[in-house]
């Protein structure tokens, strides 16, 4: 069987980053136009929590939540795009009223602390199954069977010529 070459890492590198250049320079695909186009309202009600009731804007039932939901639509009225409506519902409803806390300072903790876990855990797991293994087969070492007793070898070869 024919083994199909495989390209060394450095060329698989420099092809994901020349189609990222591609990508990023596209005609009509700029950062600008982007973020200038429309928020949907669907989008913006799971990036936002009531700040009444604590749950998501799009499934609370509270009155607050409806008066949030009629400012969102209302900045979307006017035309902000939803980095700005973000800023906006933040300076009226504090940071709380976010549904996924911003990357800085404390909140920092909430998405570097899993992987860190994780990665603990793994490296741990490495270390410690192998000396777990191999302290379980030196604490039950392998017993040989007892021997047969001449009558019981006699009957069990007896047996088994009666079946082969």
């Amino acid at each position: 069987m024919m083994r199909r070459p495989r390209l060394p890492l450095s060329s698989f590198v420099a092809v994901l980053a020349a189609l990222g250049l591609a990508i990023s320079a596209a005609p009509g695909l700029t950062s600008s136009a982007i973020a200038a186009a429309r928020p949907s309202l669907t989008q913006l009600y799971g990036e936002f929590m009531c700040v009444a009731c604590h749950e998501s804007l799009a499934v609370a039932q509270s009155p607050e939540s409806f008066s949030e939901r009629q400012y969102i639509r209302d900045l979307i009225a006017q035309g902000e795009t939803a980095a700005q409506i973000k800023r906006n519902m933040v300076a009226s409803y504090g940071p709380a009223v976010l549904a996924v806390p911003p990357a800085q300072g404390f909140n920092l903790l909430v998405y570097v602390l899993p992987p860190v876990l994780v990665a603990l855990a793994i490296v741990m797991l490495v270390f410690t199954i192998p000396r777990w293994r191999r302290r379980a087969r030196e604490a039950a070492p392998v017993r040989a069977a007892p021997a047969l007793s001449p009558d019981d070898d006699r009957r069990l070869n007896d047996d088994l010529g009666r079946f082969a």
